[in-house]
């Protein structure tokens, strides 16, 4: 079968189309024709090798895993033994490790039914971003009249989180460029600062809780914009350099007094992506696909993740 791979760290250029084995059928575990993939800043991580610290688990000095995805949408093709919940046929969308291929295996808990009227490539964006924004309002507690900031709110998670927070009764400032103003006012923002013109730790607010999903500002910096006792989730941001990255905001938060400091590193999880399923259905979270790429344009997708270039999210097609 045909998978997007890479063999050593590098530029999303070292991305190639090859052949590789098809998955095998584990007990417990479905395999998925693969319909989209999505694409989140997960895989220039990866592609790259960035920040360096990730090497010790990714491998050095070239990665264990030459697949990459893990955002999947499309239809069963198989079930192995003790899979009750899903059959052959059926229309899904999850989590699966290596989704960029042309059938990937996935455990059965990490899938959910297509939700009904979404289509796989806008359901491939779905759940990176979402079970991430889902884990980072479980972190900050009960939102409903609290003053939340989003950064990122054009991307991904920010996109989610916006949607979730505004339909849970939070007051939410997003924080974006000039082009994605308009977009996540009609996701439900109350508030848009654009960063370009100001710097949202210096208007004037001061928020209950400040999602930092795209950021690269320093604690310091977020501290005097949020009460005390205030919560700031740190996820993501690209600054810190090649070696430490958004780890090195991260090593501040054991010093910081005054408000609470949550560094997320979310997980796919079952009960999470269920609940994704549920909050799609009820219209709190819509798709917001933006553009699809085929498996021999991944270069270029990952390019446009990494430059921010659409509102919402990209997917991969075979």
């Amino acid at each position: 079968m045909k998978a997007v791979v890479r063999h050593t760290y590098g530029s999303p250029s070292t991305l190639r189309v090859e052949e590789v084995a098809e998955p095998s059928l584990e007990p417990g575990h479905v395999i998925v024709k693969v319909a989209a993939a999505g694409v989140n800043m997960a895989e220039w991580h990866l592609t790259t090798g960035e920040p360096r610290i990730a090497r010790l688990a990714l491998g050095f000095p070239r990665p264990k895993r030459i697949t990459l995805g893990e955002d999947v949408a499309g239809v069963v093709a198989a079930v192995g033994p003790g899979v009750t919940r899903v059959r052959v046929g059926d229309a899904v969308f999850g989590s699966a490790r290596g989704s960029w291929a042309e059938l990937v295996s996935a455990t059965e808990e990490l899938l959910q039914p297509l939700p009904e009227g979404v289509t796989f490539e806008q359901a491939a964006g779905l759940p990176m971003s979402g079970y991430t924004a889902l884990q980072a309002l479980r972190a900050c507690g009960p939102v409903q009249g609290k003053r939340i900031a989003v950064t990122g709110a054009g991307g991904g998670v920010g996109s989610a989180l916006v949607q979730l927070a505004s339909a849970r009764g939070a007051r939410v400032t997003a924080v974006c460029s000039t082009a994605k103003v308009g977009f996540v006012r009609e996701l439900g923002a109350h508030e848009v600062i654009d960063y370009t013109v100001a710097d949202p730790t210096a208007v004037g607010q001061r928020f209950d809780v400040v999602l930092d999903f795209a950021g690269n500002l320093p604690i310091r910096q977020w501290k005097p914009a949020i009460v005390a006792g205030g919560v700031l989730v740190l996820g993501g941001g690209e600054g810190g350099g090649k070696m430490l990255g958004a780890v090195s905001r991260s090593l501040q938060a054991p010093f910081t007094r005054g408000i609470k400091v949550v560094t997320l590193m979310a997980m796919p999880k079952g009960e999470d992506l269920a609940a994704l399923a549920q909050v799609v259905a009820a219209g709190e979270i819509r798709p917001t696909f933006a553009r699809s790429y085929t498996f021999a344009e991944a270069t270029q997708a990952v390019d446009a993740v990494r430059s921010a270039a659409y509102a919402g999210k990209v997917a991969l097609t075979p």
